[in-house]
């Protein structure tokens, strides 16, 4: 319901409550967010383990929100949307101990395939030979229908992002501040691509929230909260990587580990890991083994489907430019010096075919 919609964004748009704090109320008010917004301090006192500074702070700025003028700000701006009372909300992500009640998402969801996720996390001083052996892994998953999560972070975040969308992989990033607030600014870039061609990026934040220290453990449980299984490629014994880690072990995921050089120091989590259970991971099938899938490529669906449509040279030159780039109307026209009359008239065909459809941003891709 559109109207419970704007109490879920309300909540999110406070800075000095917690998730903690919101999902206790959710669950004390039995699922009704209305009530868990409109309670008064007397209801707040009946709710175990709440703390009285929280609440103090809750209704303080409570009282100051406009529910309207905060649901027309995420409108007006483009931002997109998902409660957990959403049917389109990720099913393994409801499964955690604290999921987030409200996600904002810039990008198309229908590019993902939130059931075959897998979150790779890392050291943001990951070194050369990891980030090789890590490329060579997601070069082998090529054009499949596996999705890549991570925290856009530099090192390891930036490499697992970059490898899936070179290898027309889907790509998740989740980031610990707001839409406005982007860091590292370094991966602007990055960020532009996944939202416009590749993926989506995600953030439990309100747009002007600040990335600070708190909020990254926070998002690393919605890396793993996506995810059935996360690949850890450089961690020391104490950092981010490892805290995430643990957090996949606590939630019933598979964790696993690429083993690199005992000598630096960025591998000392790992083999901790290694030595308590994570699963040695050196080629893709490892991953694939763990997480018990089978992997149809998009290349094995791609020849199934065209054994029932015979294209013509212009629909085929069209299609293979879709495969691989995911591209807009003008691409294409560029690509295939077909006038606009034309060009539409074999992208409806196509369309009409079942092999491809529009997408957000106004793009193109397969079925």
């Amino acid at each position: 319901m559109l109207d419970n919609d704007k109490y879920f964004i309300s909540f999110a748009s406070i800075d000095d409550i917690s998730t903690n704090f919101i999902n206790k109320l959710y669950k004390h008010f039995n699922g009704d967010i209305k009530r868990a917004w409109e309670c008064d301090e007397y209801s707040l006192k009946e709710i175990e383990g709440l703390r009285k500074s929280s609440a103090q702070k809750f209704l303080k700025s409570r009282d100051k929100t406009d529910i309207d003028k905060v649901f027309n700000y995420i409108i007006e701006n483009n931002i997109n949307y998902l409660t957990i009372e959403d049917k389109n909300y990720p099913k393994l992500l409801k499964e955690i101990n604290e999921p987030p009640l409200n996600l904002f998402y810039l990008g198309d969801l229908n590019r993902c395939n939130f059931g075959r996720c897998i979150a790779i996390v890392g050291s943001r001083n990951a070194s050369g030979s990891s980030k090789k052996v890590l490329r060579n892994i997601i070069n082998e998953l090529k054009h499949t229908e596996l999705c890549i999560v991570s925290g856009l972070a530099l090192g390891a975040d930036t490499e697992a992002h970059k490898c899936a969308i070179e290898n027309n992989l889907s790509t998740i990033a989740v980031i610990g501040g707001g839409f406005n607030k982007l860091y590292p600014q370094q991966n602007k870039w990055l960020f532009d691509d996944i939202i416009n061609k590749y993926g989506v990026v995600i953030s439990e934040s309100w747009p002007d929230f600040e990335p600070i220290a708190w909020r990254f453990p926070h998002r690393n449980r919605i890396v793993n909260g996506l995810s059935k299984g996360t690949l850890v490629i450089e961690a020391k014994l104490k950092s981010g990587a490892i805290i995430t880690a643990n957090m996949c072990l606590n939630e019933g995921r598979e964790l696993m580990c690429i083993p690199g050089d005992i000598l630096n120091p960025n591998t000392e989590g790992i083999y901790y890991l290694l030595k308590n259970g994570a699963t040695m991971v050196t080629c893709a099938s490892d991953i694939l083994d763990v997480l018990n899938w089978d992997i149809l490529t998009q290349k094995d669906d791609i020849k199934t489907k065209l054994k029932n449509f015979e294209l013509n040279k212009y629909e085929q030159k069209i299609y293979d430019y879709i495969i691989l780039n995911n591209p807009n109307f003008d691409d294409i026209m560029i690509k295939t010096s077909l006038n606009s009359d034309e060009l539409l008239l074999h992208l409806t065909t196509l369309e009409l075919k079942g092999l491809i459809k529009q997408v957000e941003g106004s793009r193109y891709t397969v079925i």
